[in-house]
């Protein structure tokens, strides 16, 4: 067997891989990827001095950093010590890592119903922005109408609205011009997030600034206008409420994408657009109705960013959208595995924090270990995405096109 007939069987065996198999291929990713961080940890380690009493000791030899507590505060740190004696499940470090995770729940989701219909959507970034700065302004705009518990139970689905709506209308630009004009989804994306953060700086910055304020901002947003913390402290800026929403959108999407006409025109799109148009499906339309759904998820994680996190909308955005990107890859571009990916990523984005403050390791180096364990554990999916694409295998491929709209083969493809 030549060594390409190797690199395809390879990859016609991770495309049909089960879900446990997979579930298991990205477990012992994990433990590779932590691996080769312990030796980069111990090589670093030997590399800087520190007292005989802050090193670490392993087969005699010290070390100044040590990797078992490096690990144990980037996991166990981000849920704030679970494993300790008087741990609460509504500490503060758990919030932060749930607050990460609710809003890269959109943004994973953006990103994935997006590549379900083979749209490279880099610009779920612009989205976010666009959909954060209307909901700011929206929200703020309508909260003088109301007030106390009425105000809450209106203005949080309003501003969700008007940022899916705003993230909706920016993600069509690239759609329509993917579907109409033929033009590459990737560079126009990429450009509209430059765009987005050009022109809300602009309007930030002099036409909405806040007046009492240096910063770039918008004017806060009344404490109603907000989501409630509920259990958690409001200082820890998380409510289960928007962790709620999140969940039930992972259960909406999955349901859409698999078990609705829709999601059928969506997959077929992503996997055979040729075979898709001559069953029946519209292509274009449903390029820019599936960028549209991707700007709006996008759109809506911005208006967490605003209504739950931050209150107001100000410059200097975290790269949420970005992030979505690896955690759709992750989930497989599944809309349930989302969920999961999002709460990895979110336990190393707040255990990176832990690690910086509770350790002398450099930021660098977190930031090296961040990175290997998303390498490593998105790249066995990327394989497998990048398989479904190009490789033809049995009954793994792209399913026949059933004229009726139905699923000519059942089941699911992920």
């Amino acid at each position: 067997m030549s060594a390409r007939d190797g690199v395809v069987a390879a990859l016609e065996r991770l495309v049909g891989a089960s879900r446990l198999e997979r579930a298991l291929i990205s477990l012992a990713s994990l433990a590779l990827a932590m691996v080769v961080g312990t030796g980069i940890i111990l090589v670093s380690g030997r590399m800087t001095t520190c007292s005989p009493a802050q090193a670490a000791y392993y087969l005699g030899i010290s070390f100044c950093y040590d990797p078992v507590v490096v690990y144990d505060r980037l996991f166990l740190g981000a849920l704030g010590d679970p494993l300790r004696a008087g741990w609460s499940p509504l500490n503060s470090q758990l919030a932060v890592t749930l607050r990460e995770t609710t809003v890269l729940i959109f943004t994973g989701l953006s990103v994935a119903i997006a590549f379900r219909a083979g749209i490279f959507n880099i610009g779920t970034q612009g989205q976010l922005v666009v959909g954060a700065l209307a909901t700011g302004l929206g929200v703020l705009w309508a909260s003088p109408l109301v007030s106390g518990v009425v105000g809450t139970v209106l203005l949080i689905p309003l501003g969700l609205a008007i940022g899916g709506t705003f993230g909706a209308l920016y993600g069509a630009i690239p759609g329509l011009l993917k579907a109409y004009a033929e033009a590459n989804e990737v560079i126009t994306t990429i450009m509209l997030n430059f765009i987005a953060t050009g022109v809300t700086l602009y309007l930030v910055s002099d036409v909405f600034k806040d007046p009492n304020s240096q910063a770039n901002q918008t004017v806060p947003l009344p404490e109603f206008a907000s989501f409630p913390a509920l259990l958690f402290d409001s200082s820890t800026d998380f409510s289960l409420v928007a962790l709620l929403v999140g969940v039930v959108a992972l259960w909406v999407l999955y349901v859409l994408i698999e078990r609705t006409t829709f999601g059928y025109d969506v997959r077929t799109s992503g996997l055979q657009p040729e075979a898709a148009e001559y069953g029946g499906v519209d292509a274009g339309r449903t390029i820019v109705a599936s960028m549209m759904l991707s700007g709006a998820l996008g759109g809506i994680g911005g208006a967490m960013y605003v209504l739950m996190i931050l209150g107001k909308f100000q410059t200097g955005v975290p790269a949420y959208g970005f992030d979505g990107i690896t955690v759709s890859i992750l989930a497989g571009n599944n809309p349930l595995g989302v969920g999961f990916a999002a709460l990895l990523f979110g336990v190393l984005k707040s255990g990176t924090t832990v690690v910086q403050f509770a350790t002398d390791v450099p930021p660098q180096l977190v930031g090296v270990l961040r990175g290997l364990i998303i390498l490593f554990v998105a790249m066995p999916e990327f394989f497998r995405l990048v398989g479904r694409r190009f490789l033809d295998v049995g009954g793994s491929g792209p399913e026949p096109v059933a004229t009726d709209g139905g699923r000519a083969g059942g089941g699911s493809d992920e």
